[in-house]
């Protein structure tokens, strides 16, 4: 039997809500706990994002760039799996292919900062 709660996403779907020539960004589940999202930044885009108030994680599912995470780069892939601790100043730079990330925040009451 399957909790009443339960829901299934399909990544193909998901990827068509972020299809385009600008980053866009895509919450499909939030709950108590945890929030989940697919972001997608197209080649040479810039990524704006500031610190969040969660740990993040991210799954690289495609695409190819760099993590930048408190001034040092990190190259990323498809397949790589980064956690981002909660306030660290971060930002996805050198994005050579369209990258398209799954990203989970842990759950909390408050906002995004600036």
């Amino acid at each position: 039997m399957v909790p009443q709660d339960v829901q299934i996403f399909g990544l193909d779907e998901l990827r068509q809500r972020v299809r385009g020539p600008e980053p866009r960004f895509f919450e499909f589940l939030r709950s108590d706990r945890l929030s989940a999202a697919l972001y997608r930044l197209p080649a040479g885009a810039a990524d704006l994002q500031g610190p969040h108030l969660e740990d993040e994680v991210y799954l690289v599912l495609e695409g190819s760039a760099r993590l930048r995470v408190a001034g040092i780069d990190h190259e990323i892939r498809p397949g790589l799996v980064l956690f981002i601790p909660a306030e660290a100043r971060h930002s996805f730079v050198e994005i050579r292919e369209d990258l398209t990330l799954l990203a989970l925040f842990s759950a909390t009451e408050r906002p995004y900062r600036d």
